[in-house]
């Protein structure tokens, strides 16, 4: 059994003792911890929390709890039901409500579930306000309402819809070229959400052939969730077979997306962000950011269009922050979590749908000759296990002295910026590791960086 505390939210198996997965005890602390931070927080005149969730297995049994909860704390809520991450960042402003939970455990397989925590914004908590709501639920210092002072529970099934009509609108969504192009379209939707609406937007969007792979919203994951290449073979076989122009693959709450080529070859979820940043870009020239374990693809794009980049601490709200902070056009993370202030500040798979294949439609290319435009980069991702004795960060001081004459980010672990690669070093907050992600423009080469910082560590310790 697992439980994950953060600030983004609480992420935990289901079943087990409380307080070694997420058990139903779990749930209720936490749920009203958060809603005593919102209560003492929002500057909102209402009394209400919107509350959606995926097709996971637990997603009704979690989220009979969180309601629950939230009436049992005097509150109101608006159960907008099965949704995605980026629809329930958006009912909660169109609500105007206090703020949202979003019952997913995103990527994590079915035995996992989760409390993500939103804002009055719609938006993800920072650092200082979800430690808040760990304090809060850690000293109890929550209280239920009277009988006369319940909440009530609102049921609203017109979110899919009324988000599908916001990407719609976007000025950059060009449903004409879409509809002209003829495209036929592959989805995985890993028996989630995603089953629901990405068909229904696709329809939308002008796109009459749809080859829908685990639409199904039944939650019974018909692979590992996460949309990474060895997880979607079945699709990258169909696409192989020249059954498709373009597949699209999301997440369980829909707010990461991976595309796949005409001839099943991944088109690689760093380049979802880099694809549609180059669209946006040749049309609202601005500036740019992604977090620092994100491809340098992004700024070289950037910068060929004559704008500027900015990188972020890993996270999605620090990422919007940065967003905020220098009026970027565009952003995201290398997951294939698209940020389009536009429409709003959420990683959206939906937008991200709409944005690539007005792209598509406009530039005639299949998808392998566009992704061949791009600058060519690979990511290795691995890590290095120490004992629990040994301080991390001093080892993460130290290699910012070995290579002090390189470009030194330190905002978020330690990442070195050489001339044609880089290194990003992390510590995991859960176990006595340092993660380590590196980018060159072959894949053999940014495994031999990684293994020549691994021995510099090694040395060192």
């Amino acid at each position: 059994m697992s439980l994950i505390k953060s600030i983004s939210g609480i992420r935990g198996t289901i079943g087990g003792a409380p307080g070694e997965g997420l058990s139903p005890l779990d749930i209720v602390k936490f749920t009203a911890a958060y809603v005593t931070f919102i209560r003492r927080n929002s500057s909102r005149n209402t009394n209400t929390i919107v509350v959606g969730r995926d097709a996971r297995l637990s997603g009704q049994m979690v989220n009979d709890i969180v309601t629950g909860t939230i009436t049992a704390m005097g509150m109101d809520v608006v159960n907008i039901g099965l949704a995605s991450t980026p629809t329930t960042e958006i009912a909660v402003t169109e609500e105007n409500a206090c703020g949202g939970i979003i019952l997913t455990a995103s990527h994590n397989p079915k035995q996992w579930n989760a409390l993500k925590l939103l804002n009055e914004d719609g938006e993800f908590l920072n650092d200082a306000q979800g430690k808040e709501v760990l304090r809060i639920a850690e000293q109890g210092e929550y209280t239920f309402a009277s009988v006369d002072e319940l909440g009530h529970v609102y049921h609203n099934d017109t979110y899919n819809r009324k988000h599908i009509d916001k990407v719609l609108s976007l000025g950059l969504v060009d449903t004409e070229a879409i509809a002209k192009a003829n495209f036929t379209v592959a989805v995985d939707a890993v028996n989630s959400v995603g089953g629901i609406v990405i068909p229904q937007l696709l329809r939308a969007l002008g796109v009459k052939n749809i080859i829908e792979l685990n639409c199904e919203a039944t939650g019974k994951f018909a692979h590992t969730p996460e949309p990474i290449p060895q997880n979607l073979t079945q699709i990258s076989g169909l696409m192989a077979d020249g059954k498709a122009d373009v597949g699209f693959v999301v997440d369980p709450d829909v707010d990461r997306l991976a595309i796949v080529m005409e001839d099943g070859r991944m088109f690689v979820e760093e380049y979802t962000l880099v694809s549609i940043a180059d669209y946006v870009l040749s049309h609202t020239p601005g500036s740019t950011v992604s977090n620092l374990s994100s491809s340098r693809a992004l700024r070289d794009v950037t910068e060929l269009h004559g704008c500027s980049y900015s990188a972020a601490a890993v996270g999605e709200v620090n990422v919007t922050t940065k967003m905020k902070e220098t009026g970027a056009v565009i952003g995201g993370e290398g997951n294939g979590g698209v940020i389009y202030p536009e429409s709003h500040y959420g990683r959206d798979a939906l937008v991200g749908v709409a944005l690539f294949l007005s792209l598509l439609a406009k530039s005639g290319k299949k998808v392998s000759e566009l992704r061949a435009t791009y600058p060519a980069y690979e990511i290795a991702k691995n890590k290095i296990e120490l004992t629990p004795e040994i301080n991390v960060d001093a080892i993460l001081e130290a290699v910012k002295k070995r290579f002090s004459g390189e470009k030194i980010t330190d905002i978020d672990g330690v990442k070195i910026d050489f001339a044609d690669s880089w290194v990003h070093l992390r510590k995991s907050n859960t176990e006595p590791i340092i993660r380590i992600y590196s980018e060159a423009h072959t894949m053999e080469e940014a495994d031999k960086l990684a293994d020549s910082i691994k021995a510099v560590i090694a040395d060192m310790i």
